[in-house]
């Protein structure tokens, strides 16, 4: 198993040097946007991070958050992914839940899916973990024939919270739907129990999956955060392992 330090110098030496952008998304407003090509990809898949958004500086070529999906990147790279990670607009440092199904919020992803697919002609998979799926489920509502799928992890399921994924109208979701979550996740957001209402909630999906997993290793910090079990720590290529194969193949 990697650590994350060890996971992020994996990202250094394995694949060539990602790309930052600022896409314009509203009248004097960019969103900024990490871009990495794969080889010969077959899909993009395009990532929101949770928390209060965003991938943490770009050096040497690299996103260098911790963030589940972020520091995960080069596992995507090597299931054969391009990968493209949303980050934040320059007039807001905090997506926070209400933000996340908002109409501004909504024009900046639908801006930068746009530009993702400008850059690439392959189906566009939406995958968003803990905060990022509010983001990613509120998308596949608003847009709903813009992408191929979408993968939630570490589901937002506490009705207590603004675009909880429960509380959206997901039946307005036809494309095929992953949900992946840790057993042990403790997060109070987040909880285990509640992620079934998702796919109750999911009436019109072409295809519907719920994965429910248990390994990893030596969490730590908060429980809601990205180095926890939340945040699939010590099994960060078994879960990207799980989407893509997933991704190529959706099945109920």
């Amino acid at each position: 198993m990697f650590t994350a330090v060890a996971l992020w110098a994996l990202a250094f030496m394995s694949h060539a040097e990602g790309t930052l952008f600022k896409v314009p998304t509203r009248d004097g407003v960019t969103t900024t946007l990490f871009w990495e090509p794969a080889p010969d990809a077959k899909a993009t898949v395009l990532l929101f991070p949770g928390g209060a958004g965003g991938f943490g500086k770009v050096e040497a070529g690299k996103a260098t958050g911790l963030n589940f999906l972020v520091r995960s990147e080069p596992y995507f790279i090597a299931n054969g992914f391009n990968v493209a990670i949303f980050g934040r607009p320059s007039d807001s440092q905090d997506l926070d839940y209400a933000d996340r199904i908002s109409e501004t919020h909504m024009a900046d992803v639908r801006k930068v899916l746009e530009f993702v697919k400008r850059k690439t002609d392959v189906p566009v998979w939406m995958v968003g973990t803990s905060r990022g799926t509010v983001s990613a489920a509120a998308a596949a509502i608003n847009m709903p024939d813009a992408m191929a799928g979408v993968v939630l992890t570490s589901s937002v399921v506490s009705y207590k919270k603004p675009g909880a994924v429960p509380k959206q109208d997901l039946e307005q979701i036809k494309v095929p739907v992953l949900v992946l979550h840790h057993a042990k996740d403790a997060c109070p957001l987040c909880q285990p129990h509640e992620v079934p209402a998702i796919l109750r909630g999911l009436k019109n999906a072409q295809t519907k999956k719920e994965i429910m997993v248990s390994g990893g290793e030596n969490p730590t910090g908060n429980v809601c955060e990205a180095l926890h079990w939340h945040g699939f720590i010590g099994m960060e290529r078994e879960a990207v392992d799980l989407i893509a194969n997933w991704i190529k193949s959706p099945t109920n």
